[in-house]
């Protein structure tokens, strides 16, 4: 099994350029590779004779002209561009599959990353070791045991993250607690209510920190306004093609305070899930959930910004893999299955039910039902009924930090905890069980 471990860096500020250089070396080969593939194909269609692109072809075209055209991708280690033209192909048989769309150009500053095979790097305790670098820190130490396959770094707003793929091989699985089957109902008010009657609120820490957003955003395009006017550009009026805006220091600062925001506001969201799903899991083996049609729910204008801040596909994705990991399953409900509305009781389905009505009492039976633990209580039954729609989890490569160290980890090691974000500066919202 794969499994991946994200570890924060402390590098130096030689290092932080390095990672950098390295990163902006990648995208630099990736956009290279995809517009030669471009080229390349086209040619292809007007004359078959011509080979096909692959990635194998380019990178060996640019091992070639690299030393003449490009000297200073020697400044860094030779797997960033090499890995970037891999994942360029990896991305088009994606696509070719129908699991992606058509590869883009990748821009400066949007999930600056680079990835390095397992023969170029080491790890020793809390130490990476990065070619043509040294050693760098980490925040911790390696938490599995295993083959290393792979290490990708990656920057978060200012932060250098590197995530470690390890092959853990066929660890034993640790069993839940079996405390029976569950059902579990998300919603905008509450993250999840269960079928025991328990309801756990998200943190909504888009909602929390919507107004210092709003306020760092209008800082940042105040910034962007004022160098339009230092070209002689209106400031409401659009840059004209070609032309590139000077960047001030103010400009740069600006753009890091809202960049931290919006990792912290990520890293808010994602503790709060891991917690709640690691919780799930270790308490139940079976877990029947609604299939929700999140994109659809998201072109509603007026709940798209709360449904997108409780993440519901994040939550079904980690519920599955975790589940997998300790032996349970996931059942996953029919998405026209009138749970909501279905009386738990006796059966009895009204024939309309508003969204903003939250309690109802049954008409038959005279139950009082709040609307969804009602819907999380009907969802075992339904899943027990239709065991075929049942998952375990089959992803092999998946995040890791949630109860202690993974199923590989050895019995001595301390658990660790679900939250992997290191920033410590502002109190978190607390949220829990009502």
């Amino acid at each position: 099994m794969l499994t991946a471990h994200k570890i924060a860096l402390n590098p130096n500020n030689a290092q932080a350029t390095y990672f950098a250089r390295a990163s902006g070396t990648a995208r630099f080969a990736y956009n290279w590779a995809l517009a030669e593939w471009q080229r390349q194909y086209e040619a292809w269609k007007a004359d078959n004779s011509l080979p096909q692109p692959s990635q194998r072809a380019l990178r060996r075209q640019l091992n070639a002209l690299k030393r003449e055209r490009y000297p200073w991708m020697l400044e860094v280690t030779k797997n960033a561009p090499q890995m970037a033209i891999m994942q360029l192909g990896d991305a088009f048989r994606n696509f070719w599959a129908g699991r992606a769309q058509y590869p883009r150009f990748r821009k400066k500053g949007v999930h600056d990353h680079f990835s390095l095979s397992n023969d170029q790097f080491s790890v020793k305790g809390s130490r990476i070791r990065i070619p043509n670098l040294g050693w760098v820190r980490m925040r911790e130490s390696l938490r599995f045991t295993g083959r290393i396959m792979s290490a990708t770094l990656s920057r978060v707003a200012d932060q250098w993250f590197v995530g470690i793929t390890v092959d853990t091989g066929d660890s034993p699985k640790r069993r839940a607690e079996n405390q029976g089957a569950t059902g579990v109902d998300v919603g905008v008010s509450a993250l999840a209510a269960l079928s025991t009657g328990e309801k756990v609120v998200g943190p909504k820490a888009h909602k929390a920190l919507l107004q210092r957003q709003k306020r760092l955003s209008r800082s940042l395009s105040r910034q962007h306004q004022a160098a339009k006017v230092r070209l002689g550009i209106a400031a409401n009026a659009p840059i004209p093609k070609g032309v590139r805006l000077p960047v001030s220091e103010n400009a740069k600062k600006a753009r890091a305070k809202l960049f931290r925001l919006h990792a912290r506001i990520a890293n808010i969201r994602q503790d709060a899930l891991h917690k709640l799903t690691s919780d799930l899991t270790r308490r139940f083996h079976t877990i029947a959930i609604e299939d929700l049609n999140v994109r659809g729910m998201l072109k509603n204008p007026r709940l798209a910004r709360a449904i997108a801040d409780m993440s519901f596909f994040e939550f079904r994705r980690q519920l599955e893999y975790k589940a997998g990991r300790r032996g349970g399953r996931v059942i996953v409900a029919d998405r026209w299955f009138p749970s909501s509305k279905t009386c738990s009781v006796c059966g009895t389905i009204p024939e309309k039910m508003p969204l903003a009505v939250r309690q109802w009492t049954c008409p038959d039976c005279g139950t009082l039902h709040d609307r969804d633990v009602n819907a999380a209580r009907n969802l075992p039954a339904l899943g027990l009924a239709a065991p075929s729609r049942a998952t375990t989890s089959s992803v092999e490569c998946d995040a890791c930090g949630e109860e202690g160290s993974g199923v590989s980890q050895s019995g001595n090691v301390k658990p660790a905890s679900t939250k992997q974000e290191i920033s410590t500066k502002l109190p978190l919202r607390r949220f829990g069980q009502v």
